[in-house]
């Protein structure tokens, strides 16, 4: 089990972009989401989105670094930045990324 969740028990099915970035000496790192036409953004309840929530079976890992994107006044995207400080957290997330991306098809060829 590896989702994310932008509203708690709610999963969002939209799969996002996810861009790495991570110093030299690998104490710290930056993982971007770009989530194009979220279901979160779907049902104009957007004052339930209090961060973004990525659980798998090893726990929680938190953000509260979430924008939405709005073309027109409507919400269209949602960009959400999780920081990494060490590398056990780089770790971590490491290990829900591959959870996520076997959960989700996404594996490596």
């Amino acid at each position: 089990m590896a989702e994310i969740q932008f509203s708690r028990g709610v999963t969002e099915d939209t799969i996002p972009d996810v861009r790495l970035t991570r110093a030299r000496d690998g104490s710290n790192g930056t993982a971007t989401f770009y989530f194009q036409n979220p279901k979160a953004l779907a049902n104009e309840t957007t004052d339930d989105i209090t961060g973004m929530y990525m659980l798998d079976e090893e726990g929680e890992l938190t953000t509260r670094e979430v924008k939405a994107k709005f073309v027109n006044g409507q919400p269209e995207a949602l960009e959400a930045i999780y920081i990494m400080r060490s590398r056990a957290e780089w770790d971590r997330f490491i290990r829900f990324m591959e959870r996520y991306a076997a959960e989700n098809g996404l594996e490596k060829r």
